[in-house]
């Protein structure tokens, strides 16, 4: 069974009707110094997120799409405060977090958890999963040392592992299984908001649904918030209620997911959407051939940063930077395409 008729077989998620924001970013910026010469001194900047704008609904699962390079992961890293924004804001549950010191930001740490692409490099080896369950639990709270061990032997069943491989190590179990540690590591603390950095991309097919599964109850059962960032389309379509489209740092496109998926408006999401494979013959879609490799984040075009690739670029994308445009029912596009008249 395919990862996509496992997830719409479930038929238990429903798409989010709040309107209540959990998360939002603001004009986000993350610039990485070139350094260069004897003296090391800073020569350029990569600018891997360029002025972010986005939000992300309690209860809905966002999900996070575009090529390698684009600057998914590292927005995500940003708004958990792992690495700290060269400008804009972070606001989780109306409070800017992004200029908190550390002691002041560990308060909202239980609340925000992440999920890594992959869990052998994200699990310490040298701890049993017992004790990596537990770990934020000793941390964050004044829980006992059998009340630690009861949470994580809750935690392992609820993922669907056995009490009895608490006191089992990493490199025991498959990555699938590994997977579904670091799920029950990042549930330890009660969290509203958890990322999920690629969780499926390294494992096999049938166990990517597995996962996804298990994430969807989950979701369900603890009134989880996701931000679902992700490459492959087709998983992004099944498990989210909407989508964000990324290149080079910016966002491209935002809608529900039917409307992306239906009648994409960005010539980028266009593309991508191209490159899915289907068997519905009805509904495949003529594949485009982007022109061009992904331009380098430490020099990207001037105006528009797709307009280097895009076929339908005119004078206008060289010069003008699209902002994020409304064009009704939730659904955003940053091209100059929709402006009301070209110049």
């Amino acid at each position: 069974m395919t990862v996509e008729q496992s997830i719409a077989n479930q038929q238990i998620r429903k798409e989010t009707d709040t309107d209540e924001v959990l998360v939002q970013v603001k004009n986000i910026k993350k610039y990485f110094p070139i350094k260069g010469g004897i003296l090391k001194r800073d020569i350029g900047q990569v600018k891997a997120v360029d002025d972010v704008s986005l939000e992300v609904k309690k209860g809905e699962t966002l999900g996070l799409v575009g090529e390698s390079g684009s600057g998914k992961s590292t927005l995500g890293r940003v708004i958990l405060r792992l690495l700290q924004p060269t400008e804009g804001e972070i606001l989780f549950e109306d409070n800017d977090i992004s200029l908190l010191s550390n002691r002041k930001l560990r308060e909202y740490r239980k609340d925000m958890q992440i999920v890594f692409q992959d869990p052998y490099a994200s699990l310490n080896s040298k701890m049993s999963v017992g004790e990596l369950i537990e770990e934020p639990l000793l941390v964050q709270t004044s829980a006992s040392k059998s009340e630690r061990k009861e949470k994580a032997i809750e935690l392992l069943e609820k993922v669907g592992m056995r009490a009895s491989d608490r006191t089992k190590y990493p490199h025991e179990f498959s990555g699938g299984q590994r997977q579904r540690i670091s799920i029950a590591r990042a549930l330890a603390l009660n969290p509203k908001f958890i990322i999920c950095d690629e969780p499926v991309s390294a494992l096999d097919v049938s166990i990517q649904a597995q996962v996804l599964n298990l994430m969807a109850d989950l979701q369900d059962e603890f009134n989880l918030t996701y931000l679902f960032i992700a490459h492959d389309l087709s998983v992004v379509k099944h498990i989210s209620d909407r989508v964000a489209v990324m290149y080079l740092g910016r966002i491209a496109e935002v809608a529900p997911k039917k409307s992306l998926y239906d009648n994409p408006l960005h010539p980028y999401t266009t593309a991508l959407l191209s490159s899915v494979p289907s068997t519905d013959v009805r509904h495949r879609r003529e594949k485009i051939q982007l022109s061009g490799d992904l331009p380098s984040p430490s020099d990207p075009p001037s105006g528009c940063v797709f307009r280097t690739r895009c076929p339908q670029a005119y004078d206008r994308c060289s010069v003008e930077r699209p902002e994020l445009k409304d064009m009704g029912a939730g659904h955003y596009v940053a091209c100059h395409l929709y402006d009301e008249a070209k110049t």
